[in-house]
């Protein structure tokens, strides 16, 4: 019979997770109220229960992954008494964030090299509106690229991350 071999844990967790490992992410905020505002201009607003959502697309994402994630927010129990965005007909405010694919292990200055750039992200955000209001939602945006000044008043707090 032949040995085990042991792997040290370094060799397993390597810096850079493998391209199969990396999926569209979404931190999802239950809000009592939310908006967007872009150089003084109020771009998108939801009054009252419904999601702030940060969208982050990373290299590899397809329309195929936005369209799940935009089911998995429009059905997803975490507003009050359990419901869903569908079950009560909550708005719902998505603002594209690359920086959720910051990575600040190494160094003093995050990169964002698993962040797709802004000419397939920005379909790929649009693709998550467009079928969560296919689905019947009403979808507030922020603007893509700009210098978004982002107000919300949490209700919990209550905050998660998807993962498509």
């Amino acid at each position: 019979m032949v040995p085990l071999k042991t792997v040290p844990m370094q060799a397993v967790c390597t810096r850079s997770a493998p391209d199969s490992l990396i999926r569209m992410r979404a931190v999802v905020q239950r809000v009592d109220g939310a908006s967007v505002v872009v150089a003084g201009e109020t771009v998108g607003e939801i009054v009252g229960e419904g999601l702030c959502v940060l969208v982050g697309i990373t290299q590899g994402d397809t329309a195929e992954k936005a369209g799940q994630l935009a089911r998995k927010l429009w059905s997803v129990r975490i507003l009050e008494g359990e419901k869903s965005c569908s079950d009560t007909n909550a708005p719902l405010l998505v603002i594209s964030q690359f920086t959720l694919y910051g990575d600040a292990r190494k160094g003093r200055r995050p990169t964002w090299n698993a962040a797709a750039p802004g000419d397939i992200a920005e379909p790929l955000v649009d693709e998550v509106v467009a079928q969560l209001r296919a689905l019947g939602a009403h979808v507030e945006t922020g603007r893509f690229g700009a210098d978004m000044r982002v107000s919300l008043t949490n209700n919990g707090p209550f905050t998660v991350q998807l993962e498509i």
